[in-house]
C-alpha cells in the first residue's frame, strides 16, 4: 500500500484520491451512445464496488448519454459517492464543442446536470473555461458566471463549486465570489505549467484535478515514461498516474475508459510506489 494520503476532502466529504472519469463512456468523440452500453454500465459498478467515490462527468460528454447511464448504473446512489459535473459548453448536431458561457446557459446546464443523473442537488459544479481551441487558457473574467453557479449554490440545487481550464487569475476571482473546492486543469509529468497553482491549492486545502494524463508528451518523453514503466513492471499510464499521486496529496485522479481491464490497471496504481531514482527521472521529462 501506498505511504502517501490516499484520501483528500472534496468539500464536505474525504474521497478516494483516485476517482473515475465518465467521459469515455460515450460513443467515438465523446459524441452519441456507447457501442456497447452493457460494459459502460458493468465499468461503472465495478468502480464504485472497488472503492471509487468520486466521478467526474457532465451533461455535454454524448450529450446527456453520459449522465444518463450514470443514473441506470449506479441510482439510488451510494451515501458516499460524489458526483462532479461540469457547464460551460455544448455540442452541436456534428459533435463540435462550443461555448455555452452566459449565466442563462450556465444555469440551464445545471438543471440539465440535475434531471439526467436523477438528483436534486449536485454534489459540486465545476465552471468549465472554453479557452483558445477549446481547451487552451485565456484571460478574462468569469464573475457573470460563477455568480450565477454562486447564486444556484445558495439556492440549495449545488452542494459545492469549482472550476477548470482556469488560469490563477481566474481561480483567484472565482475564490473571491464563493468558495472553490476543486480546480481541473491541463496537468501532467510533460506539461506542468501549474506546479505554482497545485502548490498554493494544496496550502488552501483545496483540490486540484488533472485532465490529459498523458496529454502533449514528445517522443522523447514518451520514451523516458515507457522505459521506467518497463523497470517497474508496470504500464506508462499506470506510471504516470502514480507520479501525480506522489506529486501531492491535494492531486484527485479521475481516469476514465471504458473496459473493465483498463479499470482495473488504473485503479491499481492505488498500490504503486515509486522509488526515489523513478521519481527523478520523471521530474526531468518536463523542460
Amino acid at each position: 500500500m501506498s505511504d502517501f494520503p490516499m484520501t483528500w476532502q472534496l468539500g464536505d466529504r474525504s474521497v478516494n484520491r483516485v476517482g473515475y472519469g465518465a467521459m469515455q463512456l460515450a460513443g467515438p468523440g465523446v459524441f452519441g451512445p456507447p457501442r456497447d452500453r452493457d460494459q459502460a454500465i458493468a465499468v461503472l459498478r465495478e468502480a464504485v464496488a472497488s472503492g471509487v467515490n468520486h466521478i467526474d462527468t457532465c451533461d455535454y460528454y454524448g450529450p446527456h448519454v453520459v449522465n444518463q447511464i450514470i443514473r441506470e448504473a449506479l441510482y439510488p446512489y451510494p451515501g458516499d459517492l460524489m458526483l462532479v459535473t461540469k457547464v460551460g459548453a455544448k455540442r452541436d448536431e456534428a459533435g463540435a464543442w462550443l461555448p455555452a458561457f452566459t449565466p442563462d446557459e450556465i444555469e440551464a446546464a445545471v438543471h440539465d446536470n440535475l434531471r439526467n443523473l436523477g438528483l436534486e442537488v449536485i454534489h459540486a459544479v465545476n465552471l468549465r473555461v472554453m479557452g483558445d481551441g477549446g481547451h487552451g487558457l485565456s484571460e478574462g473574467t468569469i464573475a457573470p458566471q460563477f455568480e450565477r453557479l454562486a447564486r444556484l449554490r445558495e439556492q440549495g440545487l449545488i452542494r459545492h463549486l469549482g472550476i477548470s481550464n482556469a488560469t490563477a487569475t481566474q481561480i483567484e476571482e472565482a475564490r473571491g465570489i464563493a468558495p472553490v473546492v476543486c480546480v481541473q486543469n491541463h496537468y501532467n509529468l510533460a506539461h506542468r505549467d501549474d506546479d505554482a497553482v497545485i502548490d498554493s491549492l494544496a496550502e488552501a486545502r483545496i483540490a486540484y484535478v488533472p485532465f490529459f494524463p498523458l496529454g502533449g508528451f514528445s517522443p522523447l518523453q514518451s520514451g523516458t515514461l515507457d522505459t521506467v514503466a518497463q523497470q517497474l513492471g508496470a504500464t506508462p499510464m499506470q506510471v504516470a498516474l502514480a507520479w501525480l499521486l506522489q506529486r501531492s496529496p491535494n492531486i484527485l485522479l479521475i481516469p476514465g475508459t471504458s473496459s473493465l481491464g483498463h479499470l482495473r490497471e488504473n485503479l491499481a496504481v492505488r498500490e504503486l510506489v515509486l522509488p526515489d531514482d523513478a521519481v527523478a527521472t520523471l521530474n526531468g521529462i518536463a523542460g
